[in-house]
């Protein structure tokens, strides 16, 4: 397995494992401790493990949590998606710097977003399968939304968006989430 910096984003890294492919298919090793733990992160550290299923098109996100934050382990274990980090801690040299990424089913490549990091992704197939690996339980008092089409963000979703949950389509923008955060 491969790690390297997210250069755009202070902390952030991708962990590119090497499959194993034949005439059946693949196998892939998609969490190596030892890989982790070699950029600083702690393996064990993760409390909970989750998986979202969307399809094309689909906005989930941007989100974050307030408090200590929650620093995430994402992958697209089936399908792809365009994902995206939007650094949001004041005191990061990346401050506001937002970097997107595909993530498909076809590379295992998992992406660690740092605390305080927005995070949100985009459907690119029907379905596409996220996997996330947390490092706190989830506590819904501390969920904080930011719109997905902010005009300052510009994000610039690949496709047309299909569907967002009722949340996200009230999300503030990021200059009001900011107030929430610190």
């Amino acid at each position: 397995m491969k790690v390297e910096a997210v250069t755009e984003i202070e902390g952030a890294y991708l962990f590119t494992p090497t499959p194993f492919a034949d005439e059946r298919g693949f196998f892939s090793r998609t969490f190596d401790s030892e890989v982790v733990a070699s950029v600083g992160i702690d393996p064990g550290g993760f409390a909970q493990d989750s998986l979202s299923r969307s399809r094309k098109g689909v906005v989930r996100g941007l989100h974050l949590r307030g408090g200590r934050g929650e620093a995430k382990l994402v992958r697209c274990s089936s399908g792809a998606i365009f994902d995206v980090i939007v650094d949001l801690r004041p005191d990061s040299p990346t401050f506001r710097t937002v970097k997107g990424f595909e993530l498909s089913g076809e590379t295992q490549v998992s992406l660690y977003i740092p605390a305080g990091c927005a995070h949100g992704f985009q459907a690119l197939t029907d379905p596409a399968d996220i996997s996330y690996r947390i490092d706190r339980p989830h506590d819904p008092a501390e969920d904080i939304a930011i719109s997905y089409a902010d005009p300052e963000l510009a994000i610039p979703w690949p496709l047309p968006v299909s569907a967002v949950s009722e949340r996200d389509a009230h999300a503030p923008p990021l200059a009001a989430a900011l107030t929430t955060t610190r």
